[in-house]
């Protein structure tokens, strides 16, 4: 199956720049066919492709977004039978519409063995607002249609700009990755890795949540049972109330319960393994007074208690900010219950800062530029928006 990814963007924005690095960082030792068109653009130096052994199918009837489109097919197909590439990468004209150009490669996927990787929009940090004013449609259709969002020169941007560029994106796009940091600080299979999705920061830290906690876990409270959760036993996730004994897990919540295994603690509670402290934070349930979720035989997931917040941003932090904004998130009553915080964003010195956060410890390292400041967030009954505004800067 051949991967096809399309790097539109306007003219001069940094498309070619993108594609060279792409190529020599990242797929060099991929069987690539470059298609690009000559609309009003220069071609990528030929030279350079032959030596990375790159070869180029022209297009030069005209712009592929709008009149070749009806000839795309035949084109890619032969570029297919020619070359069987393991990938094709599609630079389309600066004037056209992404959107055209996605729904000529998937017209062709049903007839060929391909599938659209990825659509990458690059766009000039410098000069987003002109654009968007003097170019629209297109401008912003590229913006809306794009799975990435890649800004160049973004180094000769002031933190205010390249704020505000970020701004104007996300009006027209809200779920697309933006790349804001320095190309140059950047690996290309980083980008790629970006650019594929295979980076992601919210997955990672739920699914590490689920491990912990999200295991089935059965709660037979026995013929006599009331629910009133005194002395009963709980098999699985380990939650305890009261004096309860719970296998698994072994979170315990409330009164000096000993929690094995995961080692939150509540109220100087004891607990075994990674020994966070979390002052009277709930668990996966609530225990005791008010604990619910225990009706009979009754099965729970990680995912139908913990809810993810997170953000990107381009903002530079300092270590001593990050520390206290993490010591903020003890405070359930102000941000709800958070379990995990993890993230990395660039520091005001040029390096990074990376993070990890569980509740009573943190741990703030330095660490290599990603491709734009995150953080995720995951917990219980988030107060996003309070959240929101105690990470914004």
């Amino acid at each position: 199956m051949t991967k096809i990814d399309i790097v539109s963007g306007f003219l001069g924005a940094g498309k070619t720049t993108l594609i060279k690095k792409l190529l020599k960082e990242a797929l060099a030792d991929t069987k690539v066919v470059l298609i690009e068109n000559e609309f009003g653009e220069i071609g990528i130096d030929g030279g350079f492709l032959k030596e990375a052994g790159i070869e180029i199918k022209e297009m030069n009837s005209g712009c592929i977004c709008c009149s070749l489109v009806g000839d795309f097919g035949a084109s890619l197909k032969e570029v297919l039978d020619t070359y069987a590439p393991e990938r094709i990468l599609i630079e389309p004209s600066g004037v056209g519409k992404l959107s055209d150009v996605m729904k000529a490669v998937e017209d062709v996927i049903s007839e060929a063995e391909v599938q659209l990787n990825s659509a990458v929009a690059v766009v000039d940090a410098m000069k987003c607002k002109m654009y968007m004013k003097n170019f629209g449609e297109f401008f912003t259709n590229q913006i809306e249609y794009a799975g990435t969002i890649i800004l160049s020169r973004t180094g000769k941007a002031s933190g205010q700009k390249l704020e505000a560029c970020v701004e104007m994106i996300r009006e027209h796009n809200k779920k697309a990755t933006i790349v804001t940091t320095p190309w140059e600080e950047l690996d290309g299979k980083d980008i790629l890795e970006t650019i594929e999705g295979v980076k992601d920061l919210e997955a990672e830290l739920m699914e590490e949540v689920r491990r912990k906690h999200g295991q089935k876990h059965h709660h037979d409270h026995g013929p006599d049972c009331t629910c009133g959760c005194h002395g009963h036993h709980h098999e699985g996730n380990g939650e305890e109330c009261h004096g309860h004994h719970h296998e698994g897990h072994g979170e315990e919540c409330c009164h000096g319960h000993h929690h094995e295994g995961n080692g939150e603690e509540c109220h100087g509670h004891h607990h075994e393994g990674h020994g966070e402290e979390c002052h009277s934070h709930h668990h996966e349930e609530e225990c005791g007074h008010g604990h619910h979720g225990h009706e009979g035989h009754h099965h729970h997931h990680a995912d139908e208690v913990f809810t993810s917040w997170g953000m990107e941003t381009p903002a530079a932090y300092t270590t001593e900010e990050m520390k206290k904004l993490l010591e903020e998130l003890e405070s359930e009553s102000e941000y709800g219950f958070v379990l995990r915080a993890k993230g990395m964003v660039p520091s005001d010195n040029g390096s990074w800062v990376y993070f990890d956060y569980v509740p009573g410890e943190c741990d703030i390292r330095e660490g290599k530029p990603d491709v734009t400041g995150k953080i995720c967030v995951i917990g219980s009954k988030l107060v996003e928006g309070n959240l929101e505004k105690l990470f914004q800067k």
